[in-house]
């Protein structure tokens, strides 16, 4: 296993589109942009990139540019002489200086002050810095990795960030995908932090069908850090066990195709917490439910009749989970219409009578097909 791969866990085809840049910039001393996400990794590449290139026996420094205050940040990159300023009692080594020969990490480079940008394309055009409090340039050898959430060219367009600067850092960009389109990466690096978490000698937790199907189709907005904070929590509430769809997300909305698939279930009520085992009685005496389709003598006249119905499978003294509940009609209803229209956004629209932009959004949104 090479260096890249045992840091970057992922085999689907963005990952390996990454590790394959990695291996190409690596051996250069080309600036490198990483782009992507919070949470999707850009640290590890930089690690990466280190590790790979023939710097890899000198220092690796990350410095996040966001967390030092602007009125330390020059001291900390460049350091400082002795009596530079109160308190400055030694003369102190700033981050270019301890990366010389390496590499240094500019994590959140678009929350760099425009005052410290100038300075550090000096840096990066002359190779040499200024301590505060000298007057004599030291040179540097550092190769420069920056990484950023933010859109820089959007900070360019709105003078948040120096034009120079940017053409300076984009030399080799890399982004970073989304947790989201990495498909079966998500269980591979679920597997990696349940025995990285594990308690003692419990096993690690795994994931039911259900919940690995759950797992691959959630948003992720924190990447890989949400995942593992995930993994983390069930690792605490359920130690050693295999993890159920309702452990992950009681009362989530799931298409019930999805659910019967997966699961194997011939039914399925809006009851959040509770399992069902419904013994067999005539259908006249069952409501509709929710989930199944209604033939049109039961098709009830009016809206008001319509939520009787819906809410009729509900136990409500088991508590319920409205938002839920709401979110769980919407998706059926968005998913029956564009089944009914074979996919046609504009006719499923029409059936719903919502604007198609708005249905675009809810399909996005919800992850939903758009033909059956």
């Amino acid at each position: 296993m090479s260096i890249t791969d045992s840091l970057l866990l992922g085999n689907s085809a963005p990952m390996q589109q990454v590790k394959h840049l990695i291996q190409q910039v690596a051996r250069s001393n080309a600036s490198v942009l990483i782009l992507g996400e919070s949470g999707t990794g850009k640290e590890l590449v930089a690690q990466a990139i280190h590790q790979e290139s023939p710097r890899s026996d000198f220092a690796y420094v990350p410095v996040n540019c966001g967390a030092i205050p602007a009125e330390l940040l020059e001291s900390e990159l460049f350091g400082h002489e002795k009596g530079a300023f109160s308190g400055a009692s030694s003369a102190h080594k700033g981050r270019f200086e301890l990366a010389d020969h390496g590499t240094l990490l500019l994590d959140e480079i678009g929350e760099m002050p425009l005052n410290m940008q100038v300075k550090l394309l000096r840096v990066l055009q002359e190779h040499v810095i200024d301590r505060v409090g000298s007057e004599k340039p030291r040179a540097v050898d550092v190769r420069i990795v920056a990484a950023t959430h933010q859109n820089l060219a959007d900070k360019v367009a709105a003078r948040d960030f120096r034009e120079d600067l940017y053409y300076r850092l984009n030399v080799f960009p890399i982004q970073m995908p989304p947790l989201r389109d990495r498909g079966t990466d998500i269980l591979l690096l679920w597997d990696y932090f349940a025995k990285d978490l594990c308690f003692g000698d419990e096993p690690p937790v795994s994931l039911s069908s259900a919940a690995a199907h759950e797992v691959m189709q959630r948003e992720w907005k924190g990447n890989c850090r949400e995942l593992r904070n995930l993994v983390e929590r069930m690792s605490i509430l359920h130690p050693g066990a295999e993890i159920s769809l309702q452990d992950l997300q009681p009362g989530a909305p799931m298409l019930v195709s999805d659910m019967m698939a997966i699961e194997g279930q011939a039914q399925l009520s809006l009851q959040p917490q509770a399992e069902l085992v419904a013994p067999a009685v005539p259908h006249s005496n069952l409501p509709p439910s929710l989930f199944e389709p209604m033939s049109a003598e039961d098709l009830p006249a009016d809206t008001e009749q319509l939520a009787d119905v819906l809410v009729s499978g509900i136990d409500i003294s088991q508590g319920c989970d409205l938002k839920q509940q709401l979110i769980a009609v919407e998706t059926q209803l968005i998913q029956k219409a564009l089944n009914a229209t074979f996919g046609n956004v504009s006719k499923a629209s029409t059936l719903l009578s919502v604007r198609r932009t708005t249905l675009i959004e809810k399909i996005k949104k919800y992850q939903l097909l758009e033909a059956g």
